[in-house]
């Protein structure tokens, strides 16, 4: 959404704030100024009272650019969206193998309507259940020469529970000059609006209204999200990879909507490296001239591994004053870093995380900035050219050139710290990639030209056509654990009463056997090199595969268990029984009241589907059938459980099936005429 959408506010018209509605989308609304006395300052909190005393201090250090914008224009106004993410405070490490590091522990303190300078707590009353929290900022730097250092700077924030960018940046677009024009009315108004809309459908195209305005986006789907932010969704099979799906203009993960090729145009040979890097979960650092860029930038990383859950911890705008680099700051060489993707603006990070084993540069400084930039060179640690007019088809050459081999042993000798006095878009890394460039889909991409229109609207094109490559290439690379998601039905004529047959377990080392000896398919072995399986054995040991593979069995599960139960509901009990033995009887009786107490329970405790009514009268009418074939002296013992009792319709004579005995059942000795 390039334009903001016209927006005007009518107080008489304005709808009441629903504080638990709200909550579903944002958590609060805030206004941050840098005071050049005090430091960063939280104006305004709307509603207030949501944050604890460090949360506020974490999201105003995380509000603003390392460095005021080097625009010389003076009384001018720069304005710059980007967004962030941190731990909230109480929540769990960044994983197992990080338990050294330090938490801060945050409580909870009662907000001032004054403005106040933030100081770090030290008491823990923290009652939120999500790990993460995300915020999405509208910076504004206006330039004034009679003002105190010649100018200010000021940022509106979205913080919010979920990373629902197609949604945030659009809101921030009306939001931000809003309030810079009528002041905290717009918060007012914007929440109340917000608090209007229904609950998040992720995977689905929403039409928000805001004023006279309405949003239409598309929430990443249910299996890109993560489950621990208190927020659970259904997730269906249809969601569950391995396939490719038919509409693609549903999106498949997060960050869905980032402009991949415009922060990567100067690296695309190097995506397939970067694809890689975060399927198996490597720590990288991504430092580019402006927060939007970092920004864009790790959340197009993201974007690569779709359908793929990312569990790796990225920070799309970290600064110094996160209390995790401490920690950070602290690894000596040796150490391992925790598996992050860490987008920064501040140089100083290049010599603090200076053992960071894959640094990698985006973006373009602006004009008349201290850090120059580099015209039409670039290059990788390895290299990866930005050829004049985008010659993709000679690109796959362009990189043996002496002057690009010359340039790529430059770089490797200087290392990342050459990136303080000139900036370069390049890799720094020395991880050897499997999969090869697919220099067919290069050539696919358009040259954007020079106009801002033309180039905008190219790169949708582009960014579809490389989101779509991406795509395949994941969704073929998960293909081999598709079997272990597998789900059955009943065979035709057996009981649909019994318990589902447990989904194939799983063995790492038997996978990765049988992997080897049947190979990983044809899309995969035609783009990576002969050492494909050591990619594998790399993603079963990194942090994204335990998590992905609990969630999509989770989910295989409760696929099975939804057609068993569907299954239960088709059955003819009285043709079932008739094919059944005298115990196969005596086991669906005892299994048919297991399920009807299992669906009065999920009836109880509020979880119940819709059908749940018609699947319980359903399922007692299969077992007062199943009763009425037992032997009477049986029925009558089974009548004196109370709860037993309850479930049938009263204690009529018992039937007796043509040709088939009654039945001894479990410790009653009864004789029955044989």
């Amino acid at each position: 959404m390039s334009r903001s959408p016209s927006f005007s506010v009518k107080s008489e018209l304005s709808p009441k704030l629903d504080p638990e509605s709200l909550q579903q989308w944002v958590v609060a609304f805030c206004i941050i100024r840098f005071d050049l006395e005090q430091g960063q300052l939280i104006e305004e909190c709307y509603p207030p009272g949501c944050l604890t005393q460090d949360e506020e201090l974490e999201v105003a250090f995380s509000s603003f650019p390392d460095s005021v914008s080097q625009h010389q224009n003076r009384s001018s106004i720069h304005d710059c969206i980007f967004f962030f993410r941190f731990r909230r405070r109480g929540s769990s490490q960044i994983e197992a193998s990080s338990t050294e590091m330090t938490e801060i522990d945050k409580k909870l303190t009662p907000k001032s309507p004054d403005v106040k300078v933030l100081r770090r707590s030290k008491s823990n009353n923290d009652s939120h259940d999500s790990r993460y929290m995300y915020g999405y900022v509208f910076n504004r730097q206006r330039h004034d020469e009679r003002l105190k250092r010649g100018g200010e700077q000021k940022s509106v924030v979205i913080l919010s529970h979920s990373p629902y960018s197609s949604v945030f940046r659009p809101l921030l677009q009306i939001m931000g000059p809003l309030y810079f024009d009528i002041g905290r009315k717009a918060l007012e108004h914007i929440a109340a609006y917000v608090s209007m809309w229904p609950s998040p459908v992720p995977g689905k195209l929403m039409e928000l209204p805001i004023g006279n305005a309405a949003l239409k986006v598309n929430l990443p789907p249910a299996h890109s999200l993560p489950s621990e932010n208190g927020m659970l969704f259904e997730e269906s099979a249809s969601s569950m990879a391995p396939f490719l799906p038919n509409n693609q203009s549903v999106p498949q993960g997060l960050f869905h909507d980032s402009d991949l090729f415009g922060i990567f145009r100067g690296l695309l040979l190097q995506l397939w490296v970067l694809w890689e890097l975060l399927l198996i979960g490597e720590p990288m650092l991504i430092i580019a001239p402006t927060p939007p860029q970092c920004s864009e930038a790790v959340a197009g990383l993201v974007s690569l591994v779709a359908p793929l859950l990312c569990s790796v911890d990225f920070r799309p705008y970290f600064t110094i004053h996160d209390p995790e680099f401490a920690h950070l700051n602290s690894l000596q060489e040796g150490d391992t870093f925790p598996p992050m993707i860490l987008g920064v603006t501040n140089l100083f990070f290049l010599k603090s995380l200076r053992n960071m084993p894959h640094v990698i540069s985006v973006g373009s400084p602006a004009p008349n900035t201290n850090r120059l930039p580099l015209a039409t060179r670039s290059s990788t640690g390895r290299i990866s050219g930005r050829p004049e007019g985008f010659g993709f088809q000679q690109l796959s050459l362009k990189k043996f050139s002496p002057s690009n081999l010359l340039n790529a042993v430059k770089l490797r000798r200087d290392g990342p710290l050459c990136l303080m006095t000139e900036h370069k878009e390049a890799i720094w890394s020395t991880y050897s990639a499997t999969t090869k460039p697919d220099t067919s889909i290069l050539n696919r991409l358009i040259d954007a030209g020079m106009s801002p229109r033309v180039e905008e609207s190219m790169s949708v094109v582009n960014n579809e056509i490389l989101r779509r490559h991406f795509l395949e290439l994941t969704t073929n690379f998960l293909a081999p654990f598709g079997p272990y998601f597998r789900t059955r039905t009943p065979s035709e004529g057996s009981s649909p009463f019994v318990d589902p047959p447990r989904l194939i377990p799983f063995s790492a080392d038997e996978f990765l056997g049988s992997l080897s000896a049947r190979g990983p398919g044809k899309f995969v072995s035609k783009r990576m090199r002969s050492n494909w399986l050591d990619l594998y054995r790399r993603f079963l040991e990194g942090p994204n595969f335990t998590p992905w593979f609990q969630r999509r069995r989770a989910v295989a599960e409760q696929e099975q268990h939804r057609l068993w139960r569907q299954a239960r509901m088709k059955t003819d009990i009285q043709q079932l029984i008739s094919k059944m033995s005298e115990l196969e009887i005596v086991d669906s009786f005892n299994a048919i009241e297991r399920h009807i107490l299992e669906e009065i329970q999920l009836d109880q405790s509020g979880r119940a589907s819709t059908d749940s009514g018609a699947t319980c009268q359903k399922l007692k009418g299969d077992l007062q059938a199943v009763f009425d074939v037992l032997p009477k002296d049986m029925q009558q013992l089974l009548l004196f459980n109370p709860q037993r009792a309850a479930l049938l319709k009263g204690a009529p004579e018992h039937t007796k099936l043509p040709g088939r005995p009654l039945i001894q059942i479990g410790v009653v000795s009864t004789t029955s005429p044989r």
